[in-house]
């Protein structure tokens, strides 16, 4: 038996799961580099030894979860590489103008054909609402309804969308409420699908950063891109949708957010994943909006996003073999923990999905939630 293999059966394993056991949730060692890997770098040696197909499990959605409710990284002493992506996010602004591009390069712009094949039809990469919704593209939709209704949209409106992916929210909102949508993304790919999606639509998609902003809008929407914006600037962000919302304006934040307050995401998902990418905290939004914002609603639907997640993940496995040809085996099984570890991440408590509802200090309509 290797010798590190009882140390991790020991202190890291949650109860009930075993290396080389019978279960589906157990997981199945086949190079025993693993064991001293995940000793070392904790994480980020867990993921990259799956990448390596050192290891594997049959329900890995299952044994990640188990393992995060036991917190692994408590378990492990952090390794130096990660000890230094805290420093380094405490030094500096890892989210600057020119750093925020690393995500877009290399993650947003891995290909149109992977995306097209995971998401719905609205290509929306961010949580569905589940509520009464059987399928994706129903939960998706009844999603894009949800925030159209918080916003309150009427025919004439100009919205301004923060983040705007392949243009889902854009097609729709302009579709169905006949508003003015002005997208901005830092993709390349993104905005070459959002402007074929919204081709006769009173949409204009930019490529801009959102520090670079300016005019003024009835309703401003982020749908899953505060993610990236970095504890650093948040406040920064905040400025900037108190000068682009108008006196009576409404802004919806949709983003996945944290239970503690983090300067860093997981290093595996930092390497390989979202390069620069962390969940704010309530305590980090509260800061940010301090003096600024009005808080009307806060909304959590945290618990759809498993859902979300394994649906991606079942369409992106169903697609492989369409796929394979323009992506390495090293790529699947790294996109495969990605999407199973995010789901786990959910499941487990560990991350949250909020809608928030924030209006400037000059808003003085009565704000009914829906809920």
């Amino acid at each position: 038996m290797n010798r590190y293999q009882t140390t991790i059966e020991e202190l890291i394993l949650p109860t009930g799961i075993h290396l080389n056991g019978t279960e589906a949730f157990d997981i199945q060692v086949y190079d025993d580099r693993f064991y001293n890997e995940v000793l070392r770098h904790g994480s980020l040696g867990l993921g990259e030894s799956y990448m390596n197909g050192w290891w594997d499990c049959f329900e890995l959605d299952h044994f990640l979860c188990q393992l995060l409710n036991i917190d692994i990284e408590q378990q492990i002493a952090k390794s130096l590489k990660a000890q230094w992506q805290t420093a380094k996010a405490q030094l500096f602004n890892m989210q600057t103008i020119s750093r925020s591009v690393n995500v877009a390069r290399e993650h947003y712009d891995l290909g149109n054909d992977l995306f097209e094949a995971m998401l719905d039809k609205y290509m929306m990469y961010s949580c569905a609402y589940w509520a009464k919704a059987e399928t994706l593209d129903e939960a998706q939709e009844d999603k894009l309804e949800l925030i159209c209704k918080k916003l309150k949209l009427s025919a004439g409106m100009s919205v301004l969308d923060i983040g705007c992916g392949w243009g889902g929210f854009a097609q729709y909102a302009a579709q169905r409420y006949e508003v003015k949508v002005t997208g901005i993304t830092i993709s390349s790919q993104q905005a070459e699908i959002a402007k074929q999606c919204c081709q006769g639509l009173p949409v204009d998609i930019l490529i801009q950063d959102y520090r670079l902003l300016t005019g003024q809008y009835d309703r401003i929407v982020s749908i899953g891109m505060f993610e990236h914006v970095g504890y650093k600037n948040y406040a920064v962000f905040m400025q900037m949708v108190k000068n682009c919302l108008k006196d009576d304006g409404i802004f919806l934040l949709h983003c996945i957010g944290g239970n503690e307050n983090n300067v860093t995401t997981d290093p595996w998902i930092d390497r390989y994943i979202f390069p620069g990418g962390m969940m704010p905290s309530v305590e980090q939004i509260g800061k940010a909006i301090d003096q600024q914002l009005i808080l009307q609603d806060w909304h959590n639907f945290g618990r759809y996003y498993d859902l979300t997640l394994m649906e991606w993940l079942s369409r992106f496995k169903a697609a492989w073999a369409a796929l394979k040809h323009h992506y390495s085996e090293r790529f699947y099984r790294m996109w495969v923990y990605y999407l199973s570890l995010s789901a786990a991440s959910f499941r487990a408590g560990k991350n949250q999905l909020w809608q928030i509802i924030l209006t400037k200090p000059t808003f003085t309509k009565l704000y009914e939630s829906l809920r």
